[in-house]
Parts: structure tokens; C-alpha cells; sequence
């Protein structure tokens, strides 16, 4: 492929990477292989890394801003890149640097965000035109929450995580916390105490719009909750106000409110060493209406 036939090579092009939350997430087993058969709600919420690539003839990946503390071998933004570039062939290549403002360890998805954001991007950029479904397939490969960044949209999500339904909870403004702390998704999931055994949704369940009631639970939180007391006692205290739940494997907590100016008043009293942020919810993530602008002028 050659500059007379992709106008986008060598144009810096940003594009959003979103966080996630979980509305709740139930295990219903665990898998031979391991992994754990999950449900769960996916919604995205309006804060976003940002990720700016250049799509270049010369076929190298290159992550111009290494992230503190991860090796780039071990990136999912490079590892993305090169699946990509394994499958589909692509001579061409990337320069990819990225504005990270997602808490690691945070359980708002931001790395599995950052390798679909690549994939999607590069997929317009390089032309490869692979569809949504071959994307989330190799996401998949990367991790069980690739996919959903991917299709972007909010789903009932079972299995890994990758069979999908399309959902449409409400989108309330949240207020996104997240104590001292940081969560490792792996030591969650092979802990001994975690609970394994929730009992499956029915499909009425799914009627309702409060994801936030009794009925549904984050059993991961059960698990935290008694390993970090940071976690537990942010937990405690949040609740006293609105509904409050811990999203994926935490370490951030989301509580629910009407409009963005509640959320702001209790942000504005949060305990010491608490970081936090106000967002919205969105049933659409934002790298769809880029894509679709971009996909436009090809």
C-alpha cells in the first residue's frame, strides 16, 4: 500500500479510550481451563484516555510513551498492534503515544480499553477491513474485556465475557472513586475465597433499569472487601449518601446519582487520599462516532 492510496498515513489522529464500569458482575462457575464464566453489565462512562497514531509506511510499532512500571513488550497497546498486524499482513506500521488518565488497577478496564481502541483504529487506518466480529475475536485473545470496547456497546455479557446482548440501562451521572490502592485482576480471580457459585440470571431479571438493587452484587467486592479495608471502609462511607458498588475487580467504586451537580457536591466532601472524577454513563461508546466520521471519508 502506498501514500496515494491511504490519506491517512502520516496524520496524527486522535481517538478516545474509554473506562467502563460493571453494573454488577455475578460467577457462575468456573471453567476447566480456569477462567471463570461470568455475568455481568457492561456500561461505559464518559472518561477517556486518549490515544493519537500515526499510520506510517515504515512498518515498526512504536509506543512513544511508554507507560511507568509496564514494559512495552508487555503493553496491550503494542501487543494489539502487532496482532494486528500478524493477521491481517499489513506492510504498514504505527506511532502510537497516549494521554493515560484511567487508574491502573482500578477495574475501569482502561488497559483492555487501550488494546481495542488499537485495534479498531488501526483496522480504519491500515484499511485492513476486518469486521467488528473478526476485531472482538482477536481482542478476545487479549483479554475477556477486549471485546466489549470493541463492539461499544452496553451489553449483558456471559460466558468469558464475550457473549454479548445489547442492553439499555439508564445513564445516570456517577461519581467514580478509588482509594490508596491498587487491584490486581489475576490475584481476584485464583483467590480461594472468591465466590463461584452465584446462582444464573434469569432473563426477567433483565427487565428492570436499577442494576444498583439487592437483586444484583459484585461478587468480587464480597472478596475485597475483606483483603483491602481501604476498599471496605470507601465502601462504607459512600453508601450512607447513594448507591455504591465496586466495578470489575476494583479497586474504584462507582455510586449512582440523578445529575452531575449531586455528584459534584458529594465528590467536594470525599475522605482524604480519595481520588475521584464525575462522569456520565453512556450506552455507546465515544470511538464509535470517530470511527464512523473516519470510515466516512475513505
Amino acid at each position: 500500500m502506498t501514500s496515494s492510496s491511504n490519506s491517512f498515513l502520516n496524520k496524527a489522529i486522535e481517538f478516545p479510550s474509554p473506562a467502563k464500569i460493571n453494573l454488577f458482575l455475578h460467577i457462575v462457575g468456573q471453567r476447566d481451563d480456569g477462567y471463570h464464566n461470568l455475568e455481568t453489565l457492561f456500561q461505559f462512562i464518559d472518561h477517556s484516555d486518549t490515544l493519537t497514531l500515526t499510520a506510517t509506511e515504515k512498518p515498526t510499532i512504536d509506543l512513544l510513551t511508554p507507560i511507568e512500571g509496564v514494559n512495552n513488550e508487555d503493553n496491550l497497546i503494542v501487543k494489539a498492534a502487532r496482532l494486528l498486524k500478524k493477521k491481517t499482513n499489513s506492510p504498514l506500521g504505527v506511532q502510537i503515544s497516549i494521554n493515560k488518565i484511567l487508574p491502573m488497577g482500578g477495574g475501569l478496564g482502561g488497559g483492555s480499553s487501550n488494546a481495542a481502541t488499537v485495534l479498531v483504529a488501526l483496522n480504519t487506518l491500515w484499511q485492513c477491513q476486518l469486521s467488528t466480529s473478526d476485531l472482538a475475536t482477536l481482542g478476545l485473545s487479549l483479554g475477556a474485556d477486549v471485546p466489549i470496547f470493541i463492539h461499544g456497546f452496553s451489553a449483558f455479557a456471559q460466558g468469558v465475557g464475550e457473549k454479548l446482548t445489547v442492553m439499555d440501562p439508564e445513564e445516570p451521572w456517577y461519581l467514580i472513586t478509588k482509594p490508596e490502592c491498587s487491584i490486581s485482576t489475576q490475584q481476584v480471580f485464583t483467590a480461594a475465597d472468591l465466590p463461584r457459585k452465584t446462582k444464573r440470571l434469569s432473563p426477567s431479571a433483565l427487565d428492570t433499569r436499577d442494576f444498583i438493587s439487592d437483586e444484583f452484587h459484585n461478587d468480587c467486592q464480597t472478596l475485597v472487601i475483606k483483603h483491602y479495608p481501604e476498599v471496605a471502609k470507601l465502601l462504607a462511607w459512600l453508601v450512607e449518601y447513594a448507591p455504591s458498588r465496586m466495578t470489575g475487580t476494583g479497586a474504584c467504586v462507582f455510586s449512582r446519582f440523578s445529575s452531575q451537580q449531586e455528584a459534584r457536591s458529594l465528590q467536594a466532601n470525599l475522605p482524604k487520599g480519595v481520588s475521584s472524577f464525575v462522569a456520565q454513563g453512556l450506552n455507546k461508546s465515544p470511538l464509535c462516532s470517530v470511527i464512523a466520521k473516519l470510515s466516512l471519508s475513505i
